[in-house]
């Protein structure tokens, strides 16, 4: 074997070596899709149906009791973040959120409720032409007026700014006319007025 032959021996090996190499790479033929690279694909499709972008939060006020910077008492707006697919209404997630009282970080700010604990929400309707909020009678108990009214507002403050129906509260399935051992007045439909007697 002469020199020339020995040379082109030593040019093929290293083209095979060469050719193995870029082979493995997927480089020489890149139309092949391996089956790692099928699975991420369709783990990428999975996630982007899953999450769809640019969807906007929404959110509910819900009114607790709390301090302003003069450590006067002031009802507080909490917003509560709000899914209509899984929460219904607004009206009806908010009274919910309500009615389950402050979270643990809330109670932690100073924010509290005179709701009793014990108040179910029996039901929340909102029809064409009315809203009615239907509470437990433990809704009533306890605390005294000052308390009374208190939770009063609450209900209120909360249901008129998550809905724009006008909103009757109902206790046990009726028509609240007189609140209370101490006898509040309520007009109806709700409204910061409806205290006023």
């Amino acid at each position: 074997m002469d020199g020339k032959q020995k040379l082109f021996l030593v040019i093929l090996g290293m083209v095979l070596v060469v050719a193995a190499v870029l082979y493995g790479l997927n480089i020489m033929n890149p139309g092949e899709i391996s089956p790692d690279d099928v699975t991420v694909n369709e783990r990428t499709t999975e996630e982007e149906i899953q999450k769809p972008e640019n969807i906007e939060k929404e959110y509910v006020n819900v009114f607790f009791i709390g301090q302003n910077e003069n450590r006067e008492e002031v009802y507080k707006a909490v917003k509560r973040e709000y899914d209509p697919d899984i929460d219904g209404t607004k009206l009806k997630f908010a009274i919910d959120s309500l009615i389950a009282g402050p979270k643990p970080n809330e109670r932690d700010k100073g924010v509290y409720t005179e709701i009793p604990a014990g108040t179910n929400v029996i039901a929340v309707r909102e029809l064409p032409d009315k809203a009615i909020i239907d509470l437990s009678m433990d809704f009533e108990t306890g605390g005294g007026t000052d308390s009374l009214y208190k939770r009063l507002y609450q209900v209120i403050k909360t249901a008129n700014r998550n809905t724009n129906l006008p909103v009757y509260l109902y206790i046990d399935g009726q028509k609240a006319e007189v609140i209370g051992g101490e006898g509040i007045m309520i007009t109806q439909p709700l409204n910061d007025r409806s205290l006023d007697g």
